[in-house]
């Protein structure tokens, strides 16, 4: 029986209220009708619990109903079950949502889902629980699978799992549930969603009260520190400091000397504010761009290129300065969930506790009670990663994309693909706010859209900084050739040049920071006798080699997070003698600490950040000079900006070029571009080297002479020729299954119908396997629409194509791809 499971009745059908919700269900676009029981207060944009077939589950209240549906009997409409959250979405915010749905082809309630904070659209589950005290089922001739269900209920302390666990760990599951069931040893029951809720904690306020004959001496000690607190203090803080039970403070609560109530706790994340900072001054370029940007009061794209160095953020202060002065809240988007804390200290520097900081690195809790700050209504600055361009911030004055050009803006992994440079452009639309897009390396779909752009328009605009602050030089760019190195003799994976900048790090009191673009210490393991290679059992990839303090060293893969250990011998010809291949972070401070005993170091990547705060504290011992050298990935790349920083070593470059997306040599320059920025951005003259087996490459080429507009315009006449972004449009069809018959024939199927379906004005590449064919168990083959401008097709036409899949293939659509992979 599922609690409060009501339904309308002839006696209750004429006074009754009903609401349209959208149910947390996948595949269900249209809202279904629930009556509003007397005692719930309902609006619309509510998150509510409903009980939906055998199920209670999370749902968004749309809109009143004051008529019955067609073809529906009223006995057959439900009543909401409880009210989670209320008053989340403003009517232009609706309009986002939905207009983020259309373009990108998924459902709504995928779209909620992604802007909400985790644990409001909740579900809930069926379990099973052992009643019985004492289970003897020697006495009783048993399945095997009852006796298998016993035994993991008796061996866990609820005594109870959910029936999906169940399900997964025992054969035959359903006949030893049924011979259970009759003997009356389990029972089923539903258990409710977990969803987020507000953390409530005690709070004690002191009553008025003069008469204090009556009071025991540690009643008193009480009394005294309430007054010290100005007659408030939560509980839990009182009788740490007192020393009493809480049985003392009850009783001064009966006297009516105090009361305790609860009160809301929130969990927001610490701010570190430590000084105040002084609004600075702007350059003359600075100075002309925020003008600009002052002047702007309606939608307009904003393209701010500077340098980096240039003093963008000092822009985004001042610009968000005069927007606070007006009552109108900013959001400022950041690639890197450890950017946001950089950010945050300068903003907070200006504007104190006006900033809030919102990405997945919160605790659910912080989430959740951040967002509903974001509602009071009250002028404010967000901070965040790409989801935060969902936060439902009232009367909107700006968004800011920095870096805009990192591809870390894109959703990848689940539906909707979303980038959050087109959501903020579609809701800085409807918002009536403008869209400021920054970066040192501009995306070509920004720069195109800028530069294209009709030059009478009021609604695009192109800012340049060309310069650091101070008129400080960019810093040189060395590229080496490894070649000749290793002609020469030097087999270390440092360059003689780069060597002797690193030896003389310590006598100039200088720091480093060295690019990799792998973590881990070898990209592969391959047998020396037989040319084996470890690769992973879910994935079609090499695992990468790991050390260990603890072990001889672990291989991980990189995509599906699997591990073991590195095997003494080779699982194919039992050969001792293995061969490490390719350079990560760790073989780099390996080779430090081999060649370079006097340098200190710090590896930065996603192994070494995956704690809360980590990123932070890293970044703090290098920032004050506690460590000579930091090594990382791409997490070093933009954002840093460390005065003794003087020298950028690139270990190898070739890991960015080559790969197999159009998007790649895009991705290259600007990674070396902002890399090679971190240099020289103090009162020292920065140096910058780039070690690679091409150097005539193109890239490298346009790198070394900072000529950002050079790679522009030889990129986006081999983008024109081939019809690729920012030109053409993509859709890229994935189809996966653990079956590998069955995708690949299901792909050649599709293929067919979409031959027949779309005219010339669209090029259809594949069926093909994924360049990773099988990825966490499961066989990839994709399909890539190109078409010249518009992407012609639409939501239905994809619902569609959904439905010609088997059960047993999932199909993924990503419009706008930038991994073809």
């Amino acid at each position: 029986m599922i609690p409060n499971q009501r339904y309308f009745t002839k006696s209750n059908q004429s006074n009754f209220q009903m609401a349209e919700v959208l149910v947390d269900c996948p595949g269900l676009e249209k809202p279904y009708t629930y009556g509003i029981p007397e005692n719930l207060t309902i609006k619309p944009g509510d998150i509510v619990n409903v009980p939906f077939k055998a199920r209670i589950i999370g749902g968004i209240v749309l809109n009143y109903v004051t008529s019955y549906p067609n073809n529906i009997d009223y006995q057959q409409i439900k009543y909401i079950n409880d009210v989670i959250t209320t008053s989340f979405f403003s009517e232009k915010y609706w309009e986002t949502l939905n207009e983020v749905a259309q373009y990108y082809h998924t459902d709504l309630v995928n779209v909620i889902k992604a802007a909400l904070p985790p644990r409001l659209l909740g579900k809930s589950q069926r379990r099973i629980r052992l009643i019985t005290e004492v289970v003897n089922y020697e006495t009783k001739d048993l399945h095997n699978s009852s006796i298998k269900i016993l035994d993991l209920l008796q061996k866990t302390k609820s005594k109870s799992y959910s029936v999906k666990y169940l399900q997964s760990k025992i054969k035959d599951y359903y006949k030893g549930i049924k011979v259970l069931k009759k003997l009356g040893w389990i029972e089923d029951y539903l258990e409710m969603p977990n969803n987020s809720q507000v953390k409530k904690q005690k709070l004690v306020t002191q009553l008025d009260k003069d008469n204090s004959s009556d009071l025991t001496s540690k009643q008193l000690v009480v009394l005294e520190i309430l007054q010290l607190n100005n007659g408030s203090i939560l509980l839990s803080e009182l009788l740490a400091t007192s020393q009493v039970s809480f049985s003392v403070v009850q009783a001064l609560e009966n006297k009516k000397h105090l009361y305790i109530e609860y009160r809301e706790k929130l969990r927001l994340p610490k701010q570190t504010l430590e000084k105040i900072g002084l609004k600075k001054t702007l350059t003359s370029d600075q100075a002309k761009a925020l003008n600009i940007i002052n002047s702007l009061e309606q939608y307009a794209e904003v393209l701010l290129h500077g340098v980096t160095g240039s003093g963008k953020t000092e822009v985004y202060i001042q610009a968000i300065s005069t927007l606070l002065n007006k009552g109108k809240s900013a959001l400022v988007l950041v690639p890197e969930i450890g950017l946001t804390s950089q950010l945050m200290d300068r903003f907070q520097e200006r504007f104190e506790d006006l900033v809030f900081v919102y990405h997945s690195n919160l605790s659910d809790g912080e989430r959740y009670d951040t967002w509903r700050q974001m509602l009071d209504g009250k002028p404010k600055i967000v901070i965040g990663t790409r989801s935060a361009v969902f936060s439902p911030l009232f009367n909107l004055g700006l968004i800011v994309l920095d870096e805009e050009h990192d591809s870390s803006f894109k959703q990848t992994q689940i539906s909707p693909t979303y980038h959050a440079r087109k959501v903020a452009k579609i809701r800085g639309g409807l918002e009536n706010c403008p869209v400021i897009l920054g970066s040192a390396t501009p995306s070509l779909e920004s720069w195109i859209s800028v530069h294209h752009s009709n030059k009478s328009s009021l609604n695009s605009h192109y800012l340049s900084l060309p310069e650091r602050i101070n008129s400080r030089p960019l810093p040189p760019i060395e590229v080496v050739d490894m070649r000749n190195e290793l002609k020469l003799g030097n087999k270390s994976i440092f360059s003689r040049s780069l060597k002797n900048s690193l030896s003389n790090l310590k006598k100039q009191q200088h720091q480093a920071i060295l690019f990799i673009g792998r973590r881990g210490h070898s990209t592969f393991v391959s047998c020396r006798s037989c040319g084996y290679v470890m690769k992973c059992p879910n994935c079609d990839v090499s695992l990468a080699y790991h050390y260990d303090d603890k072990s001889c060293g672990v291989l991980k893969c990189h995509y599906c997070n699997s591990s073991q250990l590195q095997p003494v011998n080779c699982p194919e010809c039992k050969s001792p003698y293995f061969k490490f291949f390719g350079n990560g972070t760790q073989k780099v401070t390996e080779a430090l600490n081999r060649e370079f005993p006097e340098l200190s170091f710090l590896r930065f990547d996603s192994d070494t950040t995956r704690q809360k705060g980590s990123y932070r504290n890293l970044l703090n011992k290098f920032s004050e000079g506690k460590v000579d050298v930091l090594v990382g990935t791409q997490m070093l790349t933009k954002g840093l900006d460390i005065d003794r920083v003087t020298l950028v070593g690139v270990v190898s470059a070739d890991g960015l070029l080559y790969l197999s997306d159009y998007y790649a040599s895009e991705r290259a320059f600007q990674t070396l571009m902002q890399v090679s920025g971190r240099a020289g951005r103090g009162k020292e003259p920065g140096q910058v080297i780039i070690q690679t087996y091409v150097p005539e490459n193109t890239v490298i080429q346009t790198v070394k002479k900072h000529n950002y507009e050079g790679f522009v315009q030889k990129e986006l006449i081999r983008r024109e020729e081939l019809n690729l972004p920012p030109y053409g449009r993509l859709l890229l069809i994935q189809l996966s299954s653990f079956n590998a018959i069955e995708v690949e024939k299901t792909s050649e199927v599709f293929y067919d119908f979409l031959v027949k379906s779309f005219t010339l004005d669209c090029e259809i590449l594949g069926p093909a396997p994924a360049n990773i064919t099988k990825l966490e168990k499961r066989y990839r083959w994709q399909i890539l629409l190109k078409f010249k401008s518009k992407l012609q097709v639409t939501t239905a036409e994809i619902k569609a194509w959904h439905k010609m899949c088997p059960s047993s293939v999932k199909l993924r659509i990503d419009v706008d791809p930038i991994y073809i992979n």
